[in-house]
């Protein structure tokens, strides 16, 4: 009796259940399990993003905060910055080089402030960007939450900058003449442009960033050459008359000019639109969804990469 109960226990433990015929992705989606880590879809990965939004703003600002909290200045470097960048670039280029020809005294100056302010924009967007995964590895490999949230959270950083150095060139250019009219509007909706271009931007740039970290030290020679090709210290028609066409029309079309140009021309009275190219608005909405899709979906695509090995 006692054999034959044994054996009977013996073959109800040895027979097979339902489940040992699964592959373990079979068992996982019967159960509702995933990949820990693995990329989400895309519209998922925007209502993630979404609900971290206070997270990403918070971030932002702790940063910008912190920035400079070890000088004794303190947020006043926010400005003191670009002001003294203006200034060298005013003495070396405006009066040593002379590429103020053709701009009158009083509009050089603040085209020239203009010019630094909104270029250290997408500067600082870019640079923040590189280092925005790998300068940060303890937070992403500590915590689950999107990755994208960080470099969206450090071109917010730049673009809360702005603000406080557009107070300074506010007082520049009226200083020069150039009093408040409806055309200072269309600052909004240019920088609305330029932060989605500068967040596309930022993203691509912390993806190649995160993999290669010796772009940090190749990035502010790029930077710099974009900054010589941009009319941030002259006007590009102006100085490229007597130079083939297209020359002007490359320059003029590429996006750091097409942002520089849309704010001088809302802000300073003597910046004509005949120094503004061809469908500018076209150009200036192009280049932010250009740049802000594709940067999005190219960082999101390595999700599941960032912070490993």
């Amino acid at each position: 009796m006692s054999d034959t109960t044994h054996d009977g226990a013996v073959a109800m433990t040895a027979r097979p259940s339902a489940d040992d015929a699964l592959s373990p992705s079979q068992l996982a989606a019967k159960y509702g399990l995933s990949v820990s880590g693995a990329r989400p879809g895309l519209i998922d990965y925007m209502r993630q993003l979404w609900g971290r939004r206070h997270f990403i703003l918070a971030f932002s600002q702790a940063k910008l905060t912190a920035q400079y909290s070890k000088a004794k200045l303190g947020q006043l470097w926010q400005v003191v910055t670009p002001l003294l960048n203006a200034l060298v670039y005013y003495l070396i280029f405006g009066l040593m080089l002379g590429t103020k020809k053709g701009i009158p005294d009083d509009v050089f100056v603040p085209f020239l402030v203009t010019g630094v302010f909104v270029f250290t924009f997408t500067q600082s967007s870019v640079m923040a960007g590189v280092r925005a995964i790998s300068g940060n590895l303890g937070l992403v490999r500590a915590l689950h939450f999107p990755r994208a949230s960080l470099p969206i959270s450090f071109a917010l950083q730049q673009l809360q900058q702005l603000l406080f150095s557009m107070v300074v060139l506010v007082l520049i250019v009226v200083g020069f003449g150039s009093y408040p009219s409806l055309s200072w509007l269309l600052v909004i909706p240019a920088l609305a442009l330029q932060f989605v271009f500068n967040t596309g931007l930022a993203l691509i740039m912390a993806r190649m960033g995160s993999k290669t970290p010796d772009l940090a030290q190749l990035m502010p020679f790029v930077m710099r050459t974009w900054m010589y090709a941009s009319g941030v210290m002259f006007s590009i028609p102006i100085m490229l008359k007597d130079k083939p066409s297209w020359i002007a029309d490359v320059l003029q079309y590429n996006p750091a000019a097409v942002y520089m140009d849309l704010i001088r021309f809302a802000m300073i009275d003597g910046y004509s639109s005949s120094n503004l190219p061809e469908h500018v608005w076209a150009l200036a909405v192009g280049w932010a969804l250009l740049l802000g899709v594709f940067g999005f979906v190219y960082f999101w695509k390595a999700e599941e990469r960032y912070g490993r090995g």
